[in-house]
């Protein structure tokens, strides 16, 4: 489902525009630390990249030449620590399933910033969202605080 940004911008400030896509609640994430086989990997990869791409479709997320993802992760409402990144997995699969949607021409550096990480509130179920946001329409200046330095201090390559 998409939703509008629920904050306004300062004023002088333009927001890009963003959207937040839900996978179907209760779908099978694929966890890093899962230790699975890949047959059956590939079936939970197939199931999250449809999603992805039937959720794109339904919500009409336009097609955009760079954007900045992030994935937060509902997890369900059962006590225990968690790790976000973990969850990398079903994020690439996701990603996947924006490019064969038409989101983005490729999941490449060159038109994808993220997906970074979050940890979102439990709810009953779990849930698997993504933040898409155009950075074509983003101010350079602040493209820069969402893209650190890719090179060391020092280093002259």
């Amino acid at each position: 489902m998409t939703a509008p940004d629920p904050t306004p911008a300062p004023p002088g400030i333009l927001r890009p525009r963003s959207w937040r896509l839900e996978l179907p609640a209760e779908i099978n994430l694929i966890n890093a630390n899962d230790r699975m086989h890949p047959a059956r990997r590939a079936g939970f990869i197939k199931v999250i990249r449809k999603a992805a791409w039937a959720m794109a479709r339904h919500d009409k997320i336009p097609a955009l030449q760079r954007a900045h993802i992030f994935y937060v992760v509902h997890p369900d409402t059962k006590e225990r620590r968690r790790d976000p990144g973990n969850w990398s997995p079903s994020a690439k699969a996701s990603v996947d399933g924006l490019v064969d949607a038409g989101v983005l021409p490729d999941d490449s550096k060159e038109h994808l910033l993220g997906p970074d990480p979050r940890m979102g509130t439990p709810v009953k179920g779990s849930q698997f969202v993504l933040w898409i946001t155009d950075l074509d329409q983003m101010h350079p200046d602040h493209l820069a605080l969402l893209n650190p330095p890719t090179t060391l201090p020092g280093d002259t390559r």
